[in-house]
């Protein structure tokens, strides 16, 4: 038998080399070339893909009417505020996520009350109809309308698509489907781009919404090409220790509606139940006020968060002092240390650092700035904050302290949850009073340590 020819891909770009390299000559990024066989050349569409091959007429921009897409709700509330709404006709979603971490189980829910209404169909590449059966049992999920199918050939899953026309698919997972056109093993980067490229076909051309479960790598990204990404239109990532109740589901990107919107769920006996006061999981409950931390208000999506975050400062006893960062940038909090001993006069060049968002969250946006110097500040000082005090504000290299978006929104949001003092940037505060809130607006990160201490 003739030995099959192999080339290498490039699973962020998909660049094509006859031999290995550990950077991919195309986008240059490191360690991303994989072995995959060489496919016969045919045409994958010449039969029973006619439609495919039909060319659309050349429109006027002008003459095509925009309409709002119609939407459709999950039945769980915080699920479709990350959708954007709900779920759309024809739309093709993608959801990655940690093993364990209860992306079946969200799904499963999901159908559930959607098979109320709709025609739903669950195909099962990693289960088997009687653990799903279980797993609905566990539940207590009312699961009678809701059709499973246990199989993993793509042939076949469009075969039963065609048959059933499902208004609902899910497929779990992308990775376990394999196609009879290649010949490569499942998961692999041409079975799963062209898969997922059959599906996003199916879906556009039937309006059947598709929802596809994508694995991750230890690095935390989806597993399979870059491309997988680019084809549907809405990625969702699982995020939130597996040891711990509590999970976030994040958009990534949405054809249809807002990223960065942030679902907030607990994990319970009945599944995931969303929350709809997120802010208190994020907020530790001390009895008395401690050293070193710091509320700070994070916007995610259109959703105010009250985030706490701690740090605490100790005397290093090696050459060079640590610098940890849990939830937040860490080589942002050493720019800050910087910026804290050049306009401030506080060194911590001797001290060991650490930083941490309570309750697992990830801070991404330059508001935390502030926060974070003021609960390094602290916990220098061994002195807590003032009680009931709320920050944000991005601070510059230059010393300065720079507006926050949505400002008003984040105000409002600590005062709604009993805040009395906020210390903003002067660019965000308020032209109207906010009742209960007493506003103190910075311009320097000096000017914002020296009101610090007036409060002890």
């Amino acid at each position: 038998m003739a030995k099959q020819k192999t080339n290498y891909t490039c699973t962020e770009c998909g660049g094509v080399s006859n031999k290995w390299s550990g950077q991919c000559p195309s986008c240059r990024q490191w360690n991303t070339m994989v072995e995959t066989i060489v496919e016969p050349a045919g045409n994958r569409f010449s039969v029973q893909h006619q439609g495919l091959a039909q060319t659309s007429p050349v429109l006027s921009l002008a003459d095509i009417e925009a309409i709002d897409v119609p939407r459709f709700g999950t039945g769980i509330d915080e699920f479709d505020r990350v959708l954007g709404g709900g779920l759309v006709a024809g739309g093709v979603v993608l959801i990655g996520g940690d093993p364990g971490i209860g992306k079946s189980t969200l799904l499963l829910q999901a159908l559930a009350n959607i098979s109320k209404l709709k025609s739903v169909l669950y195909v099962s590449g990693e289960e088997s109809g009687a653990q799903i059966a279980l797993r609905a049992k566990r539940l207590a999920v009312d699961a009678k309308d809701l059709k499973l199918q246990a199989e993993i050939q793509l042939e076949k899953i469009l075969n039963t698509l065609a048959e059933e026309k499902p208004q609902v698919a899910v497929i779990d997972s992308i990775q376990t489907i394999y196609s009879d056109a290649l010949s490569s093993a499942p998961g692999s980067v041409a079975q799963v781009r062209e898969c997922a490229a059959q599906l996003t076909r199916v879906a556009k051309q039937s309006g059947i919404t598709v929802i596809m479960v994508g694995h991750v790598t230890k690095e935390g990204a989806l597993a399979g090409p870059r491309v997988l990404e680019h084809i549907v239109d809405t990625v969702l990532y699982f995020e939130g220790d597996t040891h711990s109740s509590f999970r976030l589901v994040r958009a990534f990107k949405n054809r249809f509606g807002a990223v960065n919107e942030l679902g907030v769920f607990a994990m319970s006996e009945k599944g995931l139940k969303g929350v709809s006061n997120p802010s208190a999981l994020f907020l530790s409950q001390h009895d008395n006020q401690v050293a070193g931390s710091c509320v700070m208000v994070t916007q995610e999506g259109t959703r105010p968060l009250l985030v706490e975050i701690q740090a605490l400062v100790d005397t290093s006893h090696v050459p060079n002092a640590r610098r940890l960062s849990v939830g937040l940038e860490q080589n942002r909090l050493a720019m800050l240390l910087a910026v804290l001993h050049r306009h401030a006069g506080i060194a911590a060049f001797d001290q060991d650092v650490f930083i941490n968002a309570v309750g697992g969250v990830k801070i991404t946006e330059p508001a935390a700035d502030l926060p974070v110097l003021l609960a390094i500040h602290s916990s220098m000082r061994n002195k807590p904050l003032p009680r009931g005090l709320v920050v944000f504000g991005e601070v510059g290299l230059a010393g300065e302290i720079r507006p926050a978006p949505r400002g008003q929104e984040r105000l409002r949001e600590a005062a709604k949850l009993g805040f009395s003092i906020a210390m903003i940037p002067k660019a965000n505060a308020p032209k109207q009073k906010i009742e209960g809130l007493t506003i103190i607006a910075v311009e320097r990160i000096d000017q914002a340590m020296s009101r610090i201490r007036e409060f002890e």
